[in-house]
């Protein structure tokens, strides 16, 4: 009578945290829609002389379609992680595997591998109709049936070459490591995450695009004076062809330590001027010497040994695998069943990341500010915004929950405010801008 009053508790926790994460959903995306359709035919004060009507209103559209595809993403997403947990799936898996006299670790990476395969087999259609017919549909897809098929050939062949070892070592060490073999797989993830983002830049991700280095002479000029300024060392500066598959602009850097690099996408460097190209550069630059990359690495740290630690806890209790159709406990169908059931949880916490995001990139805006320039950080954006087909006028309590940046109205007002305390003025916002 005990482990099935338990295995209720689990199974009815997590039923409760699906339900209402799911209406807190669909809520906040209906809200989102509305807000997003009842302004679309009035361009925002602030940006009235610098996005047209016409691209407004298509930015306005694009969100609409987006999130309704996101609606009927989520659905189906709910329906299979119920399916896969309290309606057994997992569990009829694991049996089938059982029948077929594998051993383990063997046995137990072939159910995951199977579970794998179908969830992404189930998400592949949602891909294929995002970037072929929503994407495309705004213009912004330039993918190939070639090229998708290529990364998608090549993202499993990575998966299974990368994961595979991964998940057999940990399973071998849930199965023969202790009662503490959750401290040693947390060991082995640091080092593994060390590891891939020393690695990553240099010989993964030029397996999916070319990165050449920046051959503009002037602009090589600015930015290498502008990481002077800021004592910033990197190992070069790469362009990205990321117009092979999409028009959408971007900067980033990767790497660790003096191995950093700096890449910017050839759409991104196509429509920005030079100033404002170092601009954005300023800002990233910002999150670097703020720490916010530390910091977001250190809370992802912990996280993952509160995670495992948990893992560890709940792997060692009948009534976990029983709350969710597993016949016969198991290291495996322990990760799958917490690969599942974890994130019903952990949506809850993101308004807190979200806010801690948005945190940053006021940071990191003032601090380009400083070293740039706010208002051609302002213009770098406004051409992202209309480009990307952002939308200006987003619901306060979705942008609120979700939102990783600022949204448009914000970070602009705040940028003007940086450029009067910085340089005693404010660039005028009502100019149009040059593309």
């Amino acid at each position: 009578m005990h482990i099935p009053s338990v295995s209720l508790v689990f199974a009815g926790a997590f039923v409760a945290a699906v339900v209402v994460g799911t209406a807190l959903r669909l809520w906040l995306s209906g809200r989102q829609i509305a807000a997003v359709k009842t302004n679309a035919n009035r361009v925002p004060e602030a940006f009235v002389n610098r996005v047209p009507l016409a691209d407004h209103q298509k930015a306005a559209d694009y969100t609409v379609a987006t999130v309704r595809f996101g609606r009927r993403s989520l659905v189906v997403d709910i329906v299979i992680t119920l399916a896969l947990t309290v309606g057994g799936a997992i569990g009829a898996i694991d049996l089938l595997w059982q029948r077929t006299g594998w051993g383990q670790p063997w046995r137990g990476a072939l159910v995951i591998l199977t579970v794998v395969c179908l969830t992404g087999l189930i998400d592949l259609p949602f891909s294929i109709w995002r970037t072929f017919k929503l994407e495309a549909r705004f213009g912004f897809n330039r993918t190939t049936a070639k090229l998708f098929i290529m990364d998608l050939a090549k993202s499993a062949l990575l998966g299974l070459l990368l994961g595979g070892p991964i998940v057999l070592g940990a399973l071998t060490l849930m199965d023969h490591a202790g009662r503490l073999w959750w401290l040693w797989a947390w060991a082995g993830w640091l080092a593994l995450m060390l590891l891939m983002t020393w690695g990553w830049p240099a010989f993964i991700a030029p397996l999916f695009n070319k990165f050449s280095p920046l051959t503009d002479s002037q602009l090589r000029a600015r930015i290498e004076s502008l990481l002077e300024r800021c004592g910033f060392a990197a190992r070069g500066v790469f362009v990205v062809d990321g117009s092979r598959r999409s028009s959408h602009g971007n900067a980033y850097f990767t790497g660790m330590g003096r191995h950093k690099r700096i890449v910017f996408f050839d759409t991104l460097l196509e429509r920005l001027t030079h100033p404002e190209v170092e601009a954005v550069l300023a800002h990233e630059l910002g999150h670097f010497k703020l720490k916010h990359v530390r910091k977001r690495l250190l809370v992802g740290i912990a996280g993952s040994f509160a995670g495992l630690a948990l893992l560890g806890w709940l792997a060692a209790q009948p009534a976990f695998y029983s709350a969710f159709g597993v016949q016969t406990p198991s290291s495996h169908a322990a990760l799958l069943i917490f690969m599942f059931v974890t994130p019903a949880f952990t949506f809850f916490a993101t308004p807190l990341s979200s806010l801690w995001s948005r945190r940053h990139e006021f940071e990191a805006d003032a601090f380009a500010a400083q070293y740039a320039s706010a208002a051609d950080l302002a213009n770098a954006l406004v051409k992202l915004y209309r480009d990307n087909a952002t939308t200006l006028t987003p619901d306060g309590l979705y942008s609120a929950f979700y939102y990783s940046h600022p949204p448009a109205t914000e970070r602009i007002a705040r940028l003007r405010r940086n450029e009067v305390e910085v340089n005693g003025r404010s660039d005028p916002l009502d100019r149009p801008i040059r593309v």
